[in-house]
């Protein structure tokens, strides 16, 4: 089975599939009070419903076997890492047809607000260090109902994430 070695965040390799920002470790201009730094804007986007913030809560695998991925065709997809580092995997857009020997694995930092964008292939953050990972989707509210397409990959398509 074909092995994809989680490769550590940075702008330059993330680009193609969107960007991402440290909400624990802010950089940059700042507006400044006696007790506290404001980071203003630092990630955006215009959902044409309202924001939907979902807890997931993902069980660390023993093999970090990928069988399936997903996309979404009208929005991005943001995910917060919040008690764990977690891998992500993501694949270029190409609408129906997945292109799963194109995927790439992230290892994102906790506490870094992930923007995945509209129509890259992707599936559920996994932990890195702890059994469980909490983390944090937004989306358009009912995302999952009405604009998620799921494709289970045929055998010799999966593959396994190392660390």
């Amino acid at each position: 089975m074909r092995t994809i070695k989680a490769e550590p965040l940075t702008y330059e390799a993330f680009a193609p599939y969107g960007t991402f920002y440290s909400m624990t470790e802010p950089e940059g201009y700042s507006l400044n009070g006696e007790l506290h730094c404001f980071f203003p804007d630092r990630m955006t986007e215009s959902y044409v419903s309202r924001a939907a913030f979902s807890p997931i809560l993902v069980k660390k695998p023993e093999i970090m076997k990928i069988t399936q991925a997903e996309y979404h065709t009208t929005t991005p997809e943001m995910i917060l890492a919040l008690n764990d580092d977690m891998i992500i995997h993501v694949a270029p857009a190409s609408g129906a047809v997945p292109v799963p020997e194109l995927t790439r694995a992230f290892i994102v930092p906790k506490g870094t607000l992930v923007k995945i964008n509209t129509a890259v292939w992707h599936l559920a953050p996994l932990p890195v260090h702890e059994s469980q990972l909490q983390a944090m989707i937004i989306l358009p509210e009912c995302t999952y109902a009405n604009d998620c397409t799921v494709v289970d990959y045929p055998e010799e398509d999966q593959f396994v994430i190392e660390l």
